[in-house]
Formats: structure tokens, sequence, C-alpha cells
């Protein structure tokens, strides 16, 4: 899986992980963060999520980074604002009130590039990326954000009867990604409703990580 891949899918619409209101998950247990109102959430390859408005409405700050520029140009058509774009080394940065979201490859975003973030929020980030990017993803997760709490959502399923994405990474995994610089609470499980693309019984899990020693 490379960049092509998913400059492909959204060419040629081919986004059914796109959702189309706001993540349930989000709602119900995004509080657990305890963040004041203000705070600036990061959405790691955000695509054009409705979690973004949801946010926005909330009083929340949003940073963000994806690959396709056509995801960030539809993200902010659904705004209904035009937003002020710069290019910042290899990432090309999109913003507008209360929201910047870097375009290009998530591994050119630096710690000052991205600038400060309050938090983490994680719903197809992780479960997006195959085994050898997911460790390599993790750790430059924690290093631009300087271990900033997270919402973590993944997917939990037979990875053998079929293939991802969203891959399936479970509890251990989590462990080991995660639990050098986080405390790990799992707040929630669900059976995916139908199975995983129709099909396959899968679960989500809702994971808090807080920061070691906060």
């Amino acid at each position: 899986m490379d960049e092509t891949f998913w400059h492909r899918k959204w060419e040629r619409n081919e986004i059914a992980f796109h959702e189309r209101e706001a993540n349930p998950f989000l709602a119900m247990y995004f509080s657990n963060l305890f963040l004041a109102e203000g705070s600036r959430v990061f959405l790691p390859l955000c695509g054009k999520t409705l979690d973004v408005r949801w946010l926005l409405s909330h009083g929340y700050r949003v940073a963000g980074a994806e690959l396709s520029e056509i995801a960030v140009e539809q993200l902010f058509s659904g705004l209904g604002v035009e937003p002020t774009i710069t290019a910042i080394d290899q990432v090309s940065r999109y913003s507008s009130t209360n929201i910047d979201i870097f375009v290009g490859d998530i591994f050119s975003l630096s710690r000052d590039i991205l600038g400060k973030v309050d938090a983490i929020y994680d719903r197809a980030a992780l479960v997006a990326l195959p085994q050898a990017m997911r460790d390599r993803y993790a750790a430059h997760l924690i290093g631009i954000t300087d271990r900033a709490p997270q919402l973590l959502i993944t997917y939990d399923y037979d990875q053998r009867l079929v293939d991802g994405p969203p891959f399936s990474v479970g509890h251990e995994e989590v462990g080991r990604q995660y639990q050098g610089s986080y405390d790990l609470k799992l707040l929630a499980s669900a059976d995916v409703k139908g199975g995983l693309k129709g099909k396959y019984a899968a679960a989500e899990h809702v994971w808090l990580l807080k920061k070691k020693g906060a």
C-alpha cells in the first residue's frame, strides 16, 4: 500500500469508508479527554470526515493531516469556507478560522509545522495502515504531538478472512504501540452492525490514551 492507493480511492470516489455523519463514539466518549473549550485537536488521516464539523461546533480548534488534496477541498467545501493555502516544506496548509489541515505525507509533518495540539482523535488513521506502516506511524504520532492524549478507535476481526483497510488492530497491538508512552484504558467495545464490509464479524474498540505521569 502506497500513496497511489489512496489517491486513486479519492479520484475514483471509492470512499465507502467515509461516514455520512459524525462518528457516534466521538459524541459519546470525547468528553473523557477533559479538554477546555478552544483546545486544539489533531485528526491524523482525516479525509473529509464530518467529525471535523462536530469538533468545531463544540468549540474546539482542529488540526488535521490528509494525503489527498481532493478530500481536503471537499472538506472545506462542506464547511462552506474558503481556506488560505500556504506551502510549508513538503506539505501544504489549508487554513481558516479555528482549522488547519496539512496536505501531504503525514511523515513529512513535523512538530514545528503542526504546532501544539492538546489531544489526538484517531478514528481512521491507525486502522488504515498495514502493519509495517503502523509501527512507524505510532512512533511518529507520539513524536510530533509530544504524547498528546488520544481518543483512539480500532477494529478487531479475523484478518485472515479479509484484507484491510480498515486493518485489524487488537488489544495486544495497541499495548505494544502505545503503552510505553501512555496509560491505556478501554472505554467501550461494540460489534460492527452488519459485520465489516457487510460480511465479517468485527468489533470496534474505543481507547483512551493518557500521557504517563500526567
